[in-house]
């Protein structure tokens, strides 16, 4: 389940969304609306990849992460970070970088070779692993990962990812029957507020992103996309 903001928590996630949104890595398009791999129908569309091109934003991002990280889990608890293939790979090794932690990453299936592995990286039976990924919208993604490291043996607790899309419904519960807790930097309700403080888009595409998050599954559904997990 989602951590309980704090006032902390709102001031990074709303300097996360400026961060983002200076280096293009949002679009509002309400007009033509993008489908996210989940099935939803979206105006708006962001790409955390865009980030390992920008230092200064990364460095950024990857130090409010290890904050927020800190504050909520503390990395003594952390015996080591694991990035989901391919998009968590980088933030995992920025943050086990930034804190000294070993790291793994997690394919989306095993590889058909040598051993078979489906963890890459080394860790002993029961320590407790982090898993990083980008972002997460419904959390469907998130259950092989965490099914596959807790095969190999990790206990999995928790999950940060940079951007929560805080919309569409099925996360709270995926996570919950999951055993694990979500936790993140940003999401749209961040974006938003930031967008329309620094006129990052004209007030038509604000007002179209704003509709979608009075109603995202129905806005999903009247655009082409699916409306129920």
């Amino acid at each position: 389940m989602p951590a309980t903001p704090t006032n902390a928590d709102d001031a990074a996630g709303l300097e996360t969304a400026r961060l983002l949104l200076d280096i293009k890595a949002v679009n509002f398009r309400p007009e033509e609306p993008y489908t996210l791999t989940a099935g939803w129908a979206s105006p708006v569309y962001i790409d955390c990849r865009w980030v390992i091109s920008f230092p200064q934003a990364r460095q950024r991002i990857i130090q409010l992460a290890v904050e927020k990280l800190e504050r909520e889990i503390g990395f003594a608890a952390i015996d080591a970070v694991a990035g989901g293939e391919t998009a968590g790979i980088p933030y995992a090794a920025w943050i086990a970088e930034a804190q000294s932690k070993p790291m793994l990453y997690v394919r989306k299936k095993p590889k058909g070779f040598g051993r078979n592995a489906q963890i890459e990286g080394h860790f002993d039976e029961g320590q407790r692993v982090l898993l990083v990924e980008d972002l997460a919208t419904d959390g469907g993604s998130k259950v092989t990962f965490i099914e596959a490291l807790r095969t190999a043996g990790a206990e999995v607790t928790d999950i940060f990812v940079v951007f929560f899309y805080g919309a569409f419904p099925g996360a709270e519960e995926t996570m919950r029957s999951l055993g694990v807790k979500l936790h993140y930097l940003a999401t749209w309700q961040h974006v938003l507020q930031a967008a329309e403080e620094g006129n990052y888009f004209d007030q038509a595409a604000i007002d179209g992103v704003r509709a979608f998050l009075d109603d995202p599954t129905g806005w999903s559904k009247a655009h082409g996309g699916k409306d129920s997990v």
